[in-house]
């Protein structure tokens, strides 16, 4: 028992102690916003107006998500963010890979301008106005692609899985050229299946990074159909909106408020990434720390 109180004690037992701490308090500042979203979500009106919510919901009452449901325009843009965020992410993944493959070998020509060119835009952008500019001499606004095509490739993530790509050992692409393989083959039947890890981390980054986003879609979108699910919710916390969503379905409207209908709006548009996640965690360290092995 001495010896564990005196290992505690220690500098190295000290600073582990001290990093749970700390660990803890940042777990419980990112999670505490979210339980109470979701208890005001699930409570009843009459709790949420005297303010008694905190962490635990009161008088559980689903109309707020039933309210959400019955909303069409919401749903619409749900399954069009859903199918968008699966379109980018291939496209994007396919984009990091095309380039991140061809840096990571060491004959490549002009391989160090290349790669100064690529990561000077990682620093530096045209700016918000120029970038409007283009994309409407390109014809891409208010079309689907323009919420695909201008994030396509993440420098980031680039470099992420060009590290990974120099930290396979050469000597299995080695065996494939001598069997007759050319670059394709090797990069599709040997290069590709070794590096799950890493496809599924920066997936997760990709979607996530679309899912959330919305400054595009205000930018250059102005059709509903092609709102995603972000600009709705946008919408949607305007006292406005949450009225007209209220008299959708005039039988809950007594048991809604306006704050139950965003807390539910806000957690509803969370349910895809808390189903999706799970999935990938188990890759996404292992994935990430292979990646940065090598610089």
């Amino acid at each position: 028992m001495k010896k564990k109180i005196s290992k505690l004690l220690s500098k190295d037992g000290l600073f582990k102690i001290f990093t749970i701490i700390v660990v803890m308090i940042i777990a419980l500042i990112c999670l505490i916003p979210f339980l109470h979203i979701a208890a005001v979500s699930f409570s009843n009106k009459t709790p949420v107006i005297k303010g008694e919510i905190f962490l635990l919901p009161k008088q559980i009452d689903l109309s707020a998500y039933k309210a959400v449901f019955n909303n069409k325009s919401l749903m619409d843009s749900m399954w069009f963010t859903i199918f968008l965020t699966v379109v980018s992410t291939l496209f994007s993944l396919t984009m990091t890979v095309l380039c991140a493959y061809p840096l990571s070998r060491p004959g490549l020509k002009l391989k160090s301008p290349i790669l100064i060119m690529i990561l000077f835009t990682m620093y530096f952008s045209g700016g918000m106005i120029p970038g409007y500019l283009n994309i409407k001499s390109l014809g891409l606004l208010d079309k689907f692609w323009v919420l695909v095509l201008p994030g396509v490739l993440s420098t980031y993530n680039m470099i992420l899985m060009k590290s990974f790509f120099q930290s396979m050992p050469r000597e299995i692409e080695e065996s494939a050229y001598v069997d007759g393989a050319n670059d394709l083959v090797v990069l599709l039947r040997i290069v590709l299946p070794l590096s799950k890890a890493m496809l599924a981390t920066l997936a997760l980054f990709y979607a996530v990074g679309r899912w959330n986003s919305f400054q595009d879609s205000i930018l250059y979108i102005n059709k509903d159909s092609l709102y995603t699910i972000q600009v709705r919710l946008r919408q949607l916390i305007q006292a406005s909106q949450i009225s007209t969503m209220m008299e959708d379905i005039p039988e809950m409207k007594d048991n809604l408020v306006a704050e139950t209908v965003k807390a539910a709006c806000m957690v509803f548009s969370m349910i895809p990434v808390m189903i999706v996640y799970p999935w990938l965690q188990k890759y996404f360290v292992k994935g990430v720390m292979i990646g940065s092995v090598k610089g």
